[in-house]
């Protein structure tokens, strides 16, 4: 009985393991370039993280130097960024150093809304709900009205306090949320939704300077979301109150003299008193 050889090619073997060589030479050369590419990231080439909202993006950066309570920070985009320290010494996080690597995140307006160690855990939530009410003089704080019915009162970042004033209450909107439980940039749920806000403009949070203020003695103090007061006219008027106040007016007494801030909507939405800052 004869058996059939099949030829064997003494280079085959050769051949394969140069295959494979090559092959791995290729995958890691990938290997180290993909990151690389990441690192140096700027600000045309940002990407979307899944805890920011929509036309939010971040990019990458190196800490040059820090003076005068900023951090000067290059991003490969021909022109260095400031980052106030005191953004992360508010959440408690450790203060950046020359040499840093950090991940930079922008809203859609190309503003700074977070900044963090490459690395470092970052815990955003997105809260869809609506405005409940105009905000306070100051535009610094906010009641969103949640999705399960709920009224939570924020503090908002003060480079967030205009776009949040620009969004009428009553629309649906995504607000972003860091770590302290501020509000740090928010949008409009959708199209649809930024299209309907335009017919509500006059819901939208007035200025600082268009509240109406009413200067008068307590009469009756804090009972029921209501206050009443005598003006200087010597006419007795009764408001309600906002939310976002109650508390710091519950240490008002009868007798004190107050300057309320008074809303479209004829409610109390921040008050001035000798008795502490307004």
């Amino acid at each position: 009985m004869t058996t059939s050889r099949i030829p064997i090619d003494p280079n085959s073997g050769l051949k394969r393991l140069s295959f494979g060589v090559h092959l791995f030479l290729a995958l890691a050369i990938l290997a180290l370039v993909l990151p690389t590419s990441g690192v140096k990231a700027n600000e045309t080439s940002g990407e979307t993280h899944h805890d920011l909202i929509s036309g939010d993006r971040t990019i990458f950066g190196t800490v040059l130097e820090v003076r005068s309570g900023q951090y000067k920070v290059y991003t490969g985009a021909g022109q260095d960024r400031f980052i106030p320290v005191k953004m992360r010494k508010d959440k408690g996080l450790p203060d950046l150093k020359k040499g840093d690597r950090i991940t930079i995140s922008l809203n859609d307006q190309n503003l700074i809304i977070d900044v963090h160690l490459v690395g470092e855990a970052s815990h955003h939530r997105i809260i869809k709900g609506q405005l409940a009410q105009s905000l306070n003089t100051g535009h610094s704080k906010a009641v969103i009205l949640t999705k399960a019915g709920q009224q939570e009162p924020y503090f908002i970042r003060p480079l967030a306090r205009s776009k949040v004033a620009s969004i009428p209450v009553g629309i649906d909107a995504i607000f972003l949320i860091d770590e302290i439980n501020t509000i740090i940039d928010i949008t409009y749920a959708s199209k649809e939704e930024a299209n309907h806000a335009s017919h509500f403009s006059n819901q939208k949070s007035p200025l600082k300077g268009n509240f109406r203020q009413v200067t008068g003695v307590i009469v009756t103090s804090l009972n029921n979301n209501m206050i009443s007061i005598r003006t200087d006219k010597g006419q007795e008027e009764h408001f309600e109150v906002r939310q976002l106040i109650q508390q710091k007016m519950e240490g008002l007494l009868q007798g004190q003299t107050v300057v309320l801030f008074v809303d479209q909507d004829n409610m109390v939405t921040d008050i001035s008193s000798r008795y502490f800052k307004g």
